[in-house]
């Protein structure tokens, strides 16, 4: 998101989050993603938790794997992804 100045859950290379997923042979039975510009990680996380979408997918029983990504940079200060799978 950085690298090609945007912000959004649609990659311009990669489509959707699950798009990407198959692309890597990822395999999951559910998935999601939780994506947030903000200038400190507390900051990042205090406003998911204040997003009930956001949050669900946080607390989401049947993700039981996540990959989190924290990159310098953007208009935001840092781009924050979570990226949940259940298998």
């Amino acid at each position: 998101m950085v690298n090609n100045n945007y912000f959004s859950h649609t990659s311009p290379t990669y489509g959707s989050p699950f798009d990407m997923l198959n692309s890597f042979k990822v395999s999951y039975k559910t998935a999601g993603e939780n994506i947030a510009g903000n200038s400190s990680n507390s900051a990042a996380v205090t406003a998911w938790m204040n997003s009930p979408g956001h949050k669900a997918n946080i607390l989401n029983n049947s993700f039981s794997y996540t990959g989190i990504g924290v990159v310098k940079g953007s208009q935001y200060g840092k781009i924050y992804v979570q990226m949940f799978i259940g298998k």
